[in-house]
């Protein structure tokens, strides 16, 4: 009976210490971690705040907005690092490898649209991201075989291309049909794919180009603030014609799919994830921003969890999941971003992987040799 009691705190602490060296370990990039647990915060934030109308630099009671649209790009992006490392990073998978782990990404794909309908279903009213990711893993794939320079060249086209068709495809006849809202939903058109493949597309092209070398995260974040720079200031000027095309084009606003946006967002997370990059290369900023790495390691699992306590505690409170001001009026981010920083982390020292981010790489294994992150 005594070595029973012995042996379990001995199983904990090296339980913990394997799970501490998979965190923070060489095998880790710890400033993906950091810009993945920012975006999770941004969308929770997104989700469970008013937030201002417009994002004013010079005005701090409207810098709440910082989180509309670009948390959401910057998980787009960082989606494209993902895929770019688990194709090899700097150098592309040889062909029989590439091929298996792109079966991989398709696979995961269609069990991320299976999540993302199911959170649709709880009736939390939020734009699930998940069907939109589903897309835009399928639509990067012939990508992967491309160096960095190709990708991002096609990253860089596509942002400034696709907004001026954006407005042509939101007049397509199909979103006039009766059941508009629900593909609306099943294909996270608020997030449209047509214009998001270009964030996924400059994640991709930076992990080809490397982005664990120091070089690398100075030319990204000096490339994201020009880009921010240029696509904000140049959204203060006047729209070419107000009220027509144009003007739907014409914009920085968040989830408007506008060129500016495109620019502007499109740069602001490149320049996020390169600080982060930066940032983590202290060890004392890496030790601190522990929980935030903690939670970018379980993006999955923290984002779900968070729509389905989000829909129990409404169905209990407020007697309907679907109240957003009912919901909202209970004051939850801060308890809710507490809970998930501190759930995070416990779980990612004390069991390891996160519970969806566990079962999609057991559902994956099947496909073939190789893991997926």
């Amino acid at each position: 009976m005594s070595s029973l009691r012995t042996r379990s705190p001995i199983r904990w602490k090296e339980r913990v210490r394997a799970n501490w060296r998979r965190l923070n370990g060489p095998s880790r990039i710890a400033g993906v971690d950091l810009a993945r647990g920012l975006a999770v915060v941004g969308m929770f934030a997104a989700h469970l705040l008013l937030t201002a109308d417009r994002f004013v630099w010079t005005e701090p009671a409207t810098w709440t907005a910082v989180v509309d649209g670009r948390s959401s790009i910057l998980f787009a992006t960082l989606a494209g690092v993902s895929i770019g490392l688990v194709t090899g990073g700097t150098i592309p998978f040889p062909d029989a490898r590439m091929t298996w782990t792109r079966w991989k990404l398709v696979l995961r794909a269609l069990l991320l649209l299976i999540l993302g309908i199911l959170l649709i279903f709880t009736g939390v009213p939020v734009y699930v991201i998940l069907p939109a990711y589903a897309i835009l893993f399928l639509l990067a794939l012939p990508f992967t075989r491309l160096r960095a320079s190709t990708v991002l060249w096609t990253a860089a086209g596509l942002a400034v291309v696709m907004p001026f068709l954006q407005p042509v495809f939101e007049a397509l006849p199909v979103w006039e049909a009766p059941f508009r809202d629900e593909l609306n939903a099943m294909i996270g058109w608020q997030y449209p794919f047509t214009v998001w493949i270009a964030f996924v597309l400059a994640g991709l092209g930076v992990a080809r180009a490397g982005v664990t070398r120091l070089v690398v995260q100075w030319r990204m974040l000096v490339v994201g603030v020009v880009l921010a720079t240029v696509g904000y200031q140049l959204a203060e000027l006047p729209a070419p014609a107000e009220g027509t095309y144009w003007e739907e084009v014409w914009t920085a606003d968040p989830h408007s799919s506008g060129a500016l946006e495109a620019v502007g967002s499109g740069g602001f997370a490149i320049a996020v994830l390169a600080a982060c990059l930066l940032l983590t290369r202290m060890g004392v900023l890496r030790m601190l921003t522990l929980p935030l790495r903690a939670t970018g390691a379980l993006p999955l699992t923290a984002y779900a969890v968070q729509l389905l306590v989000w829909a129990v505690v409404a169905l209990i409170t407020v007697g309907d999941t679907t109240d957003y001001l009912g919901f909202i009026a209970l004051e939850p981010f801060w308890p809710m971003t507490i809970g998930m920083l501190i759930g995070c982390t416990a779980w990612a020292l004390l069991i390891g992987r996160g519970p969806l981010e566990w079962l999609l790489e057991r559902a994956t294994r099947a496909v073939g040799p190789g893991t997926t992150r």
